[in-house]
């Protein structure tokens, strides 16, 4: 084991660890998050911080876990809201954070389909197109003349 420290010590870097990777057992997840076990089984029980389950059925938490009992921690004790009020704030910012993340998507695709147009119009492609009435299509744009009267038959 010391050995392992040393050359830990001499800079050999660690792997990252995966945020969603449920790699604790509750022992574990208590002791980082600065609670009893018995808490985080409460916790659980009210939906507030549900782990993933082991093949043993044993409660297996991640990091973002922990950070998030953490923040149940923080909101209760020094905010002073409770469980309920602690729940709707735990469901609201899960929301945000996918509606984040489909920001982010439509804006990737949005660059995508920018850059599509731009190489499109560097190849010489003309982008802009005029429909009639009668579905001819015109590329390029042209001025279309309402007509004031019906035509003849």
């Amino acid at each position: 084991m010391a050995r392992r420290a040393k050359i830990l010590a001499e800079g050999t870097e660690l792997a990252e660890i995966d945020e969603d990777a449920p790699i604790f057992p509750i022992s574990v997840a208590a002791e980082l998050a600065g609670m009893h076990p018995q808490t985080l089984r409460g916790y659980d029980r009210l939906g507030l911080v549900v782990p993933s389950r082991a093949k043993s059925r044993g409660r297996r938490y991640t990091a973002r876990d922990i950070t998030r009992l953490r923040l149940v921690q923080h909101l209760s004790q020094e905010e002073g809201i409770n469980l309920s009020g602690i729940r709707r704030i735990l469901e609201l910012e899960t929301r945000i954070d996918r509606l984040n993340e489909q920001i982010d998507q439509l804006a990737d695709a949005m660059h995508r389909m920018q850059d599509t147009v731009r190489s499109d119009e560097g190849a010489g492609y003309p982008r802009v197109f005029t429909a009639e009435s009668t579905g001819l299509v015109h590329m390029g744009r042209t001025i279309v003349h309402a007509q004031l009267a019906l035509p003849a038959r």
